[in-house]
């Protein structure tokens, strides 16, 4: 067995961590995957810069994930830092905090890498039997959705800033959201899906997966899972009815009440609505009667790279 190797994903809303080695079968033989949700954009969309509880709190998660990373015995990591990241004018704060725990330079990678990454994560941890190709595969984010298609790679892909954190905090504030809320980020997000579509060809997808927190989360919530089980959730497919109705539902519910939910983690009670919306748009504008379901993402595809050299 190889030595194992570290990836780290810093996006708006939440830090990962995986560490894992790989199989002679090209699997992942993953050793602990770890996440915590730490909110690192709060405010960016409005501020421009991080704010220094958002930095404690990412930092913090970044001192027990460094304890986790030396207990594993890592050989090589990569740190790659997405959306919120690419936005910000105390990108050096973030820089440096990051350096002083873990050692590791931050990549700020563009959202053509991240997209490229996302893809490889998904594509590689799903069933091949479970992928019609070229796939579109697409990534909601806190800041940012990515749409990549491919076959065998990556052929083309796109970042737009639309993401379950930036259209809460920019439209969806009250509890629930007002229809007139709910209508300007329905129109924020239609313009920015359709901006993505002018980039890459969604009519040429064979099929629609669907990665990160919010994709999982709406498909637990339309299979009425008693509990999130990851192990149920990766490679399920849900139809776009189901999807539009859950996110009706999310829209029209407290926060108390999206709390109760026994598949809800408690960092996404705030913005799983806007995250609905964007998965239920982009299904929409690419024509997909069904979203593929994939627990793999971005993280792995951190850690192939890394397996890779």
């Amino acid at each position: 067995m190889n030595a194992p190797v570290a990836a780290i994903d810093c996006g708006t809303n939440a830090i990962r961590l995986l560490v894992a080695d790989v199989r002679p079968d090209g699997t992942l033989d993953e050793r602990v995957r770890l996440m915590r949700i730490v909110r690192l954009g709060e405010g960016v969309d409005r501020t421009g810069e991080f704010a220094p509880l958002a930095l404690e709190r990412t930092f913090a998660a970044l001192d027990e994930y460094a304890d986790v990373m030396r207990e594993h015995g890592f050989v090589r990591a990569r740190f790659v830092a997405t959306s919120a990241t690419r936005d910000v004018s105390n990108r050096d704060a973030f820089v440096d905090g990051v350096h002083a725990r873990i050692g590791i330079e931050p990549e700020v990678i563009t959202g053509t890498e991240e997209a490229a990454l996302s893809f490889t994560g998904a594509v590689r941890g799903l069933p091949s039997a479970a992928v019609a190709l070229p796939a579109l595969v697409v990534d909601i984010g806190g800041g940012s959705t990515e749409f990549v298609l491919g076959s065998s790679g990556p052929e083309v892909s796109v970042s737009v800033d639309i993401g379950c954190v930036r259209m809460t905090e920019r439209h969806l504030h009250g509890d629930p959201p007002t229809t007139d809320q709910i209508t300007a980020a329905q129109v924020d997000i239609d313009v920015a899906v359709a901006l993505a579509g002018r980039s890459v060809p969604f009519e040429r997808a064979a099929s629609f997966v669907g990665l990160a927190g919010t994709v999982t989360t709406v498909a637990a919530m339309a299979m009425d899972l008693p509990t999130y089980d990851p192990t149920v959730l990766h490679g399920s497919v849900i139809s776009i009815e189901d999807v539009s109705r859950v996110a009706t539902v999310l829209l029209q519910m407290t926060r108390a009440e999206r709390a109760a939910l026994p598949y809800m983690h408690p960092g996404r009670v705030d913005i799983i609505g806007g995250g609905a919306m964007v998965l239920e748009s982009a299904m929409r504008a690419a024509g997909a009667a069904e979203v593929t379901v994939s627990e793999t993402d971005i993280l792995d595809g951190i850690v192939y790279s890394l397996l890779s050299k």
